[in-house]
């Protein structure tokens, strides 16, 4: 029985999964869009939201927990330096994953996962009158 255990195997040892999620993971932040399969997809989006909030933090000990799962050093300087600040407003869903077609070889269903580059804008409260919010989301849209 699997009671109490997440996550997908992905059909490989988990040591085997580890390195390949690390690789993944090193890889969708240095160029920031990859393409994979679904499921593989679906796995990474957990590790990279993981590290992105780390970066948000920006201290030494997120730094360090970084480095853990991030093995090069200009790939955590890139995150902490460039990406993370692109979201320090944003509370979570930092990915997209868009489907593709399956692969030719063996029929997989294939994804493209990439960082979302829209801005945040904050859900609309009570307090806040909604005319002026409008206008606060033109005048980003036209920024």
């Amino acid at each position: 029985m699997r009671h109490n255990k997440s996550g997908r195997t992905l059909g490989r040892k988990p040591d085997h999964r580890q390195h390949m999620m690390r690789n993944m993971v090193t890889s969708f932040l240095l160029n920031e869009k990859i393409t994979t399969t679904v499921t593989r997809a679906k796995e990474l989006r957990k590790l990279a939201e993981k590290m992105i909030t780390l970066a948000k933090r920006g201290d030494l000990h997120s730094r360090r927990q970084a480095m853990r799962v991030i093995r090069e050093p200009q790939v955590v300087a890139r995150l902490f330096e460039m990406i993370a600040p692109r979201y320090a407003d944003r509370p979570g869903g930092y990915t997209r994953i868009l489907r593709l077609d399956n692969r030719l070889g063996d029929n997989a269903p294939m994804a493209i996962i990439e960082l979302v580059e829209e801005g945040y804008v904050a859900p609309v409260t009570d307090d806040t009158d909604e005319e002026s919010i409008a206008t606060e989301q033109k005048e980003a849209a036209a920024n």
